[in-house]
């Protein structure tokens, strides 16, 4: 019977251990799509601002009076737009802000795995399967998520690091 006891507390052990990684890939995935939507979300500000602005200002006052100006508005206008219309600063900011908030409820999910689930002792022989499913969806996350640009995930891991995602009940512990 004590090897046995052993036995389910090394089986336990290892699904805290890989249950901890799962977490911390979620967690900087999610923190690193959080950063890129910021980013995009920035830049659809900076080009479509400036761009209707101009395309305003361009086709008000400046045809008659000064149409050298009207012109090069309209120009820079047309530019900002059609890199608007390139970059597709919006919908790249919606893809990752969806990829975070499915990141950041898969860290949940794995999180209550490893503070609860893992508590039900009785469980033990079902609880792979579980964290085996939650495995699948990280894997499934990443084949369909935008990648994290390099500035975006040194942020976040900066972030993290700093405690930016820690939650004030386990900075008591």
């Amino acid at each position: 019977m004590i090897g046995a006891a052993a036995s389910d507390l090394d089986k336990a052990s290892a699904l805290r251990r890989e249950a901890e990684r799962l977490e911390e890939d979620a967690l900087y995935s999610s923190k690193g799509h959080f950063n890129a939507e910021d980013t995009w979300v920035r830049r659809n500000y900076w080009l479509g601002v400036p761009a209707t602005i101009l395309g305003a200002v361009a086709g008000a006052t400046l045809i008659k009076s000064q149409p050298e100006w009207a012109t090069a508005f309209t120009l820079l206008a047309s530019l900002l737009t059609g890199l608007m219309t390139f970059l597709k600063p919006n919908e790249r900011a919606a893809l990752h802000r969806a990829a975070a908030g499915q990141f950041l409820a898969l860290r949940n999910e794995a999180r209550f795995f490893r503070e609860i689930e893992l508590l039900q002792s009785h469980r033990l022989d079902e609880l792979p399967e579980r964290l085996k499913a939650l495995s699948v969806a990280r894997n499934e996350l990443n084949l369909k998520s935008p990648s994290i640009p390099r500035r975006a995930f040194v942020a976040a891991r900066k972030g993290i690091e700093e405690g930016e995602a820690t939650h004030k009940v386990d900075k008591e512990e």
